[in-house]
């Protein structure tokens, strides 16, 4: 029971981490009764561009964040640990697939600025979509990311961001039809920090730990990071639904929210681990990415250990 209630504990504080949209504290307080396993359908392959559509207004040192780290997953840097390290580590998923596929590389891809708005600032699930099938063309994964002044569908009440697919635009490999993979994620600085940006603000819910100085001195593009790597490992090892996941089906656990508030070594409910401290700014941290960018990202669930594997 004890064991139990830690678990509820973590899930409660890391709720809106979950690469997966919709899932409550009801549907996951049974969770280590589930297995995650592979279900035998497609991974992302191949060379995939990562499209940014930018809805709202963003800085350009906002922009540079996100970019930055998109960039610094194919690309080591002499600092260690990186974030190449952290994505190199997903290639455990395609060996263990035992399917004949090709390694994954991702690259940044287009950028488009949606600054005015053109679909009003109170977003739809659907609307999300026809920003991500519009918004950017080319072969690959499209990121929708909205402002802080933006609403969205189910942001903040259950979710941070989501990734799925859906037809039409830009056709991935692996897919029997014309499907194309997409993710959304908000700036969560003024509408809810507390659940979308931890451990940067401190959590509404469980132990009211001292917030983390962050990396990069914003504490909604820094939670936005956090998530978008959570939902980049969930959309290339489960893109249709059908890939690595724990049940159930409807509400998944990915390969990174399958570790909910794991950064570092040592972490429990309220604490994110044993992290790297800029000693300069006192940011923490976990990973090295390009342009001398720091960030902190999320544990990755090992498939080959059943353990959650993080960097520091």
């Amino acid at each position: 029971m004890a064991a139990f209630a830690i678990l509820k504990l973590v899930l409660v504080i890391s709720l809106f981490h979950f690469s997966s949209a919709a899932r409550n504290l009801a549907e996951t307080s049974d969770q280590n009764q589930m297995q995650f396993q592979y279900h035998n359908g497609p991974l992302l392959t191949g060379k995939l561009s990562v499209n940014l559509i930018w809805y709202g207004r963003f800085t350009p040192s906002q922009r540079a964040i996100v970019s930055d780290f998109l960039t610094s997953l194919s690309k080591p840097t002499s600092d260690q640990p990186s974030v190449a390290t952290w994505w190199k580590s997903i290639e455990k998923y395609y060996h263990l697939s035992k399917k004949p596929t090709s390694s994954l590389a991702l690259s940044l891809g287009t950028q488009v600025l949606d600054e005015n708005y053109s679909l009003g600032k109170s977003l739809t699930s659907r609307q999300i979509q026809q920003l991500a099938s519009k918004g950017a063309q080319n072969y690959g994964i499209n990121v929708v990311l909205t402002s802080s002044d933006v609403l969205v569908d189910g942001f903040c009440m259950n979710s941070c961001g989501t990734h799925g697919s859906s037809n039409g635009g830009s056709q991935i490999r692996g897919s029997k039809t014309n499907k194309f993979a997409y993710i959304w994620v908000g700036n969560s600085e003024t509408q809810c920090p507390g659940q979308c940006a931890w451990p940067f603000h401190q959590p509404i819910y469980g132990p009211q730990s001292p917030p983390l100085v962050t990396p990069n001195n914003d504490v909604g593009l820094d939670g936005m990071v956090i998530n978008l790597a959570s939902l980049l490992a969930g959309t290339v090892t489960n893109p249709f639904g059908n890939g690595y996941f724990q049940s159930p089906k409807d509400a998944p656990l990915e390969a990174s929210s399958a570790c909910p508030g794991v950064y570092g070594q040592g972490s429990y409910p309220g604490y994110a681990g044993d992290l790297l401290v800029d000693p300069t700014t006192g940011a923490s941290y976990n990973a090295h990415g390009s342009n001398g960018k720091k960030y902190l990202l999320p544990a990755l669930y090992d498939p080959s250990t059943s353990t959650c594997s993080t960097l520091v």
